[in-house]
């Protein structure tokens, strides 16, 4: 059975750091915190909901995750606050958004993916 480690160390000097230079210490913790935003069960759902609807208000997205507007509310400050979701105000409704296209395709991407791995119906 072969080992899915190095059996000794060595490294491409040119490529690491290519690599290295290229790093931004910031971004990686910026997007960090993008992935830490969607790695809740229930923001990712009322995200992915908002890549299959252009725009939902509040009490749709307490449907969709069975829960109230409170709770709803909370959670879509969350994607607002970390710059996934932008909401508009219509009356005594508000309604939210993904951010831009870049949310939008980093979900999408990411639930093609698990489509491909596993089959679900």
């Amino acid at each position: 059975m072969s080992k899915d480690t190095c059996d000794v160390f060595c490294f491409d000097e040119k490529k690491v750091t290519s690599v290295k230079e290229q790093i931004n210490d910031n971004m990686i913790k910026d997007t960090t915190m993008i992935f830490k935003v969607l790695a809740d069960p229930t923001r990712l759902k009322i995200a992915y909901a908002l890549t299959l609807e252009r725009e939902l208000c509040v009490c749709d997205v307490a449907n969709v995750i069975g829960s109230s507007t409170a709770t709803a509310s909370h959670h879509l400050r969350t994607l607002k606050k970390q710059g996934l979701a932008q909401y508009r105000k219509e009356g005594k409704l508000a309604f939210y958004h993904l951010d831009d296209h870049h949310v939008k395709e980093l979900i999408t991407i990411a639930f093609e993916h698990q489509y491909e791995e596993k089959d679900y119906e």
